[in-house]
């Protein structure tokens, strides 16, 4: 299938190799409005240079495009392909906002529409999910998150989009957390009530967004969860998901898995995967790109499609919305 890739900045390189090792797939276009960036993405994988992703639609006709822009940019552009008849494999967010996200829900789609949250196909999530749906662990009693990583002053000043609600949408909620939001409501359910708040501790006349957030989720099916994150820590530690049930307590840290059960403790350690980009991406967008190609060849639904991927949207924004009006938000 002849794909195209717009936007070829870190996390271009990852779904690139991803498509490399795809038989599935055949790279034919690289976009970016820094033309070196797209003509060295062409150079390495085949295909040819762009700047202006409509140009390429209009010449090259992919059969999938990957939108690794940002996040201001995925609404428009997936819009685009759409209504061209272009399947869609999008990075996070799939919005910025409850009105950009209730108008892209409302855009008829004949077309595969997927969202890359990727950390749903790692094997220490994928083997969590298992043991919860098996019932060998019990009723589940409830949950907690932590994302404790580091972002300086030059991640953002550097990036000419990051740091603002115009274009980023937010901050370490839409950036870098949205992923374990995904992970609670992938494991624990729809979420169905949020309480929660946003900061700025360490970068306040350096960005306007926040770098800190906490919340109590509650979930339709009765458990609660407690959320963490910031990029204010001194490093980018793993993050954390811990599942307390009635016969054992499942934690999720990193790429292991440790199962408490009974006084004693099981670590399960996984081969490490090599990939492109930094380590806080994980090690499913492999799976999940082959995972999406495989569903649009044989016509299958992606389960990571966007109205799946909207509820961790929903989630973020219902915090946003928590800390302005200071109670808690039904979803």
């Amino acid at each position: 299938m002849k794909t195209a890739i717009i936007g070829c900045g870190g996390i271009s390189k990852v779904h690139a190799q991803a498509l490399s090792e795809l038989d599935l797939a055949q790279p034919v276009a690289f976009v970016d409005i820094k033309p070196e960036r797209a003509q060295q993405m062409a150079a390495q994988h085949g295909g040819r240079a762009y700047t202006d992703y409509l140009e390429m639609l209009d010449k090259e006709h992919p059969e999938i495009v990957h939108i690794c822009t940002p996040h201001y940019l995925h609404v428009p552009i997936a819009k685009e392909c759409i209504a061209r008849g272009i399947h869609v494999l999008m990075e996070k967010p799939p919005a910025m906002t409850q009105q950009e996200l209730d108008g892209f829900l409302a855009v008829p789609k004949t077309v595969q529409v997927g969202v890359c949250f990727q950390n749903r196909y790692n094997r220490n999530v994928q083997m969590v999910q298992k043991i919860l749906r098996s019932g060998e662990a019990g009723a589940i009693k409830g949950a907690r998150a932590f994302v404790t990583w580091s972002r300086s002053e030059p991640y953002y000043t550097q990036s000419g989009w990051r740091g603002t609600w115009k274009t980023e949408g937010g901050g370490v909620l839409i950036n870098q957390s949205i992923h374990t939001l995904d992970l609670l409501i992938y494991l624990l359910g729809l979420p169905q009530s949020v309480e929660g708040s946003i900061h700025n501790h360490h970068l306040k006349d350096i960005i306007e967004v926040e770098d800190t957030s906490e919340a109590y989720i509650r979930f339709t099916n009765g458990y609660t969860a407690l959320f963490y994150a910031t990029t204010a820590h001194c490093a980018d530690s793993p993050v954390i998901i811990e599942i307390v049930c009635e016969n054992m307590t499942l934690r999720l840290e990193g790429a292991q898995l440790t199962r408490f059960q009974n006084g004693k403790s099981e670590e399960i350690h996984f081969d490490e995967i090599e990939h492109e980009g930094k380590l806080c991406y994980g090690e499913g967008h492999r799976a999940l790109i082959a995972d999406f190609y495989h569903c649009v060849k044989e016509g299958r639904h992606f389960p990571v499609d966007y109205e799946e991927a909207s509820h961790a949207l929903e989630l973020m924004l219902g915090i946003y919305r928590s800390d302005k009006q200071g109670y808690p938000v039904s979803l």
